[in-house]
């Protein structure tokens, strides 16, 4: 059980790592108006979105058998929120796919403040899902 947690703080810490940087990345294709370093960033972007899918997958694996087989959690209030919190972040990441997408077609409307502030997002997500593994308010 102890390495099924290693892995999965790890892997949690990994995506995060891709939630934080890649809405970055958006901030700087929104405001970029050379043609070869759009096509850089979006390189970047592309590897990015490819790592973090990769590495989501194990981490939800892991908190999966965590909750379901060890019993970590199981029918605790603190733990509802938190995977409420983890679905919310999985909808960041598909909406973050999306939103990749959209600069790949050259469709993008939305201006650098959007992405500054959408880059926010996930720090709340795991702050709040911290916050509620460290105190188990409830």
């Amino acid at each position: 059980m102890l390495w099924i947690k290693t892995f999965h703080i790890v892997l949690i810490a990994s995506w995060f790592a891709g939630l934080f940087y890649l809405p970055r990345i958006f901030v700087n294709l929104a405001m970029e108006i050379e043609p070869a370093a759009s096509r850089r960033l979006l390189v970047m972007a592309r590897k990015l979105y490819r790592f973090m899918s990769l590495i989501a997958v194990p981490a939800l694996v892991c908190g999966l058998w965590l909750w379901l087989v060890v019993g970590i959690g199981r029918g605790q209030g603190w733990m509802h929120a938190k995977l409420a919190i983890v679905v919310l972040l999985i909808v960041y990441h598909a909406m973050c796919g999306r939103l990749l997408a959209t600069f790949e077609r050259g469709a993008n409307r939305r201006s650098d403040r959007w992405y500054r502030m959408f880059n926010e997002l996930p720090v709340l997500g795991l702050l709040g899902a911290v916050a509620l593994v460290v105190f188990k308010p409830f």
